[in-house]
């Protein structure tokens, strides 16, 4: 389910919540309905709501720290392509067709990342890159210098599949379901103990469908930052494409 989609749903549980604890004020007694009873519900609403804005407060930022930590390796992809591609621009005329490789191998590489879905498969490379690898150390140096560089673009080659190992293997960074159900029982829980013991008057209404929406929407910044390369939130992937110009 997708983050706006599965939002929506936690919101309508949520107006749910009200609309139960607005049922439940007219079928009470009366005292049921008491000032101590109302305290009683009031602090233990108070003590859950502080644990759920604790809990929100952590995932919003355990969110956000890995959608940085991910955009900083996609930048760190795209300067080791820059890299590379200037390593084998010094190598010489006989990197042309590796480097021809190279800008082969980059839309390949970017659509597989960008569209690439939590799975229990292991991990396998694509063809473009397997040749490019294969070409660069199939490069017979004649001097000391291009030595020293293709040992340069070797390593940042394999710089540049440890990062996209890492991109792989950090794609499943979803919020546990069970984690999720609780927080959202939390916020239910929540919104029925204000509707409780308050008329549900249409100013009452509109400000808590209002709050309700907030809290939705702080669980859906979460699940789209989770999904960095996907959603309305994803990092781009115009600068990786355009990293290198024609040859």
């Amino acid at each position: 389910m997708s983050p706006l989609a599965l939002s929506s749903v936690i919101f309508l549980l949520v107006l749910g919540g009200i609309f139960v604890g607005a049922g439940f004020r007219r079928v009470l007694p009366g005292h049921h309905l008491s000032k101590e009873s109302q305290d009683v519900v009031r602090l233990g609403a108070g003590l859950t709501a502080t644990i759920a804005a604790l809990v929100l407060g952590l995932l919003i930022a355990g969110a956000k720290s890995s959608f940085d930590t991910r955009n900083s390796q996609v930048k760190q992809l795209t300067a080791n392509v820059i890299l590379l591609d200037n390593l084998l621009a010094q190598y010489g005329p006989e990197a042309t067709p590796v480097r021809k490789l190279l800008r082969g191998a980059i839309n390949p590489i970017v659509d597989r990342m960008w569209h690439e879905k939590v799975t229990t498969a292991p991990f396998a490379t694509t063809s473009e890159g397997e040749k490019l690898y294969q070409a660069i150390h199939g490069l017979s140096p004649q001097n000391e210098t291009q030595r020293s560089l293709q040992a340069r673009a070797v390593q940042v080659t394999s710089d540049l599949v440890q990062t996209r190992l890492l991109l792989f293997v950090e794609a499943d960074n979803s919020i546990p379901t069970p984690f999720l159900a609780i927080l959202v029982f939390w916020l239910v829980i929540i919104f029925l103990s204000f509707s409780l013991f308050a008329d549900l008057n249409a100013t009452a209404l509109a400000f808590l469908c209002v709050f309700g929406l907030s809290a939705s929407c702080a669980i859906y910044l979460i699940l789209e930052l989770n999904e960095p390369f996907n959603g309305l939130m994803r990092i781009s992937d115009v600068p990786l494409r355009n990293a290198l110009a024609p040859l």
